[in-house]
């Protein structure tokens, strides 16, 4: 953990959880082969596991990750980092309609950015729950033998409205009490294809009368007759996530089992399963537990896949890597590091209390982390010519800015000082409002890293609009020079010299929703799109920036920006990636 990590982490309830349990020494004893399996597996290798805890990070592969995601991702395989254990990257690949390997390389491409890991010991932790299809199918005949499930011939909407309220109980399947021998028959029958979706599904025998609605007989196994990206036309029958789920972890041998806090009426379910399979001897204590914690929410964003697909699909952004969108790609092209990610999710720490983050929590994580590495450079958004009326016309001479000032090894860049100047047409004010201490007529400012000068007046087009400013500068005022301290000004502005400016295009991105919570009350969120989230324009750059080999710069008195990913040498294109300061405007 970084110095700044450590001293904005917090304790929260994980940790404390995790510590009890390694302190009680309930964990002292756990087998791992290796191998995913059952009890019957473990013991036969019978090797103590060398890790303190195992977590796992279970996406399912049907969209590419968000910022919430990388909460999940760092608290899961940030425990298992602190405390000497192992976190498994596992897809939860169950659902066969809406998963593909895309989504599968793009996640794994995702947790190795934020810089993560899912090898130990030499172990490659990376599974896929249709690695564990035949061992689920397996312990659902175990159950059905055992009267704890059976098959019902109910249909969906049959099974829906039978499962009664939060008020009113469930009614019982007249399939209920059919024998085991039975059930096993129909579900064998179900495996080898013999019945169309929808016909039969396989249920747990549990509590139609519970007041948890997911004890009241969940379906466990649905007919799918649909090709699977890994295992093909091999299955016809596919696990539910709530069955699925804890014997994943089982399997793995998963200790605590963390997630966000609408799984924690299923937490019940999760208990009663294991329970089950470690009653009929496949699994023993300690058995995974499962722990929820809140899921991010962040203002001006949406994070419902369904959501972000409709952004992309329907052209309001351009593809999953827009830098508008709160995907991890989306942040990575936005100039988004690792670290400031990582940061940020540590800031906000772990609780089971809903709240919704401002975005810019995130953004001051970035400024964090890129003011200590981020090379320097100035950039004119908005040019606007500045001639020094006392200048020679024919002479030049080199001025000196740090690198970055945190960090004096660096060095220094340079560049020239000419007659002609480019500056920022937000330096200069014809009228002046109150305490605007920049270029209007008459007013002392420092071209910084340059001289002093005095603006002496301004040219207007047939428009009215101002198209140059004179000013004369003091010779013995150049910064790094005895005389740069002897005349005080309020104003200090940057500058480009006219003759070694450099041309780029530059995005510059603001939130992609002008409402904190966009989607708000099962509101459209479409119609909160910012119009302005995107301008494209032309600026002028620094000579030189773009020969070194730095991707990511600040922009002095801009912000930070960094090159993208379509730029090339004859159209250099740069994103902004945030301002200096938290400047927007919020409703």
């Amino acid at each position: 953990m970084t110095t700044i990590e450590n001293n904005m982490s917090s304790q929260n309830f994980l940790r404390r959880i995790i510590e009890e349990d390694i302190n009680s020494g309930k964990l002292d004893k756990r087998l791992w082969s290796g191998i995913p399996g059952p009890n019957s597996l473990q013991k036969n290798i019978n090797k103590i596991d060398s890790s303190s805890i195992r977590t796992r990070f279970p996406p399912e592969p049907n969209g590419y990750l968000h910022i919430g995601h990388a909460k999940s991702i760092c608290i899961n395989f940030g425990l298992a980092e602190q405390y000497n254990g192992s976190c498994h990257l596992r897809f939860d690949d169950t659902n066969p309609d809406k998963e593909n390997n895309e989504y599968v390389e793009s996640i794994i491409e995702a947790v190795k950015w934020l810089g993560f890991k899912w090898s130990s010991d030499n172990q490659n932790n990376l599974y896929f729950a249709s690695d564990y299809f035949n061992y689920m199918y397996e312990f659902a005949e175990e159950l059905i033998k055992n009267n704890y499930a059976y098959i019902d011939e109910q249909n969906e909407n049959e099974i829906k409205d039978n499962r009664g309220t939060l008020t009113n109980p469930g009614i019982e399947s007249p399939w209920r009490n059919r024998p085991s021998d039975e059930s096993l028959i129909l579900f064998r029958k179900m495996r080898n294809q013999e019945y169309p979706n929808g016909s039969l599904v396989l249920r747990a025998k549990i509590d139609m009368k519970s007041p948890n609605i997911n004890m009241r007989d969940p379906v466990m196994y649905r007919i799918r007759h649909s090709s699977h990206h890994r295992t093909g036309s091999q299955w016809c029958i596919y696990p539910m996530y709530s069955w699925a789920h804890p014997v994943e972890d089982a399997l793995e041998g998963i200790t605590h089992s963390i997630c966000t806090l609408e799984f924690e009426d299923q937490r019940p379910l999760y208990d009663w399963f294991l329970e089950k399979l470690k009653e009929i001897g496949i699994f023993e204590d300690p058995l995974p537990h499962q722990y929820e914690f809140s899921r991010l929410n962040l203002s001006y964003v949406v994070t419902s896949k369904r959501k972000l697909l409709t952004l992309v699909k329907e052209g309001y952004v351009d593809g999953w890597d827009d830098p508008r969108l709160p995907t991890i790609f989306g942040l990575r092209r936005r100039g988004y590091t690792p670290r400031s990610i990582r940061l940020f999710c540590e800031r906000i720490s772990v609780s089971k209390s809903d709240s919704l983050i401002d975005y810019s929590v995130l953004e001051q994580a970035l400024r964090d982390d890129l003011d200590m590495i981020a090379t320097r450079a100035i950039a004119i958004l908005n040019p606007l010519k500045l001639i020094i009326a006392n200048y020679p016309d024919d002479h030049s001479e080199i001025c000196y800015a740090p690198i970055n000032h945190h960090d004096k090894n660096l060095g220094y860049r340079n560049f020239s000082f000419h007659k002609e100047l480019w500056i920022d047409k937000d330096d200069f004010q014809e009228e002046p409002q109150k305490n605007y201490f920049r270029l209007f007529p008459g007013n002392l400012v420092r071209l910084k890293y340059g001289y002093i000068v005095r603006c002496t007046g301004y040219k207007k087009d047939n428009d009215g609009n101002i198209i140059e400013v004179y000013a004369e500068y003091l010779p013995d005022t150049k910064s790094g020079t005895d005389g740069a301290n002897k005349i005080k000004v309020k104003g200090t502005i940057t500058w480009l010299s006219s003759t070694e400016a450099k041309e780029v295009t530059i995005n510059l991105y603001e939130h992609l929703f002008n409402r904190p919570v966009p989607d708000n009350e099962g509101s459209n969120f479409i119609n909160y799109i910012n119009p302005n989230s995107k301008k494209t324009i032309r600026a002028l750059l620094e000579p030189n920036t773009i020969n070194r080999d730095i991707k990511t710069w600040q922009f002095e008195r801009l912000g930070y920006f960094i090159m993208d990913k379509d730029s090339t040498n004859e159209n250099i294109i740069i994103n902004r990636i945030v301002t200096l300061k938290d400047s927007y405007i919020r409703n």
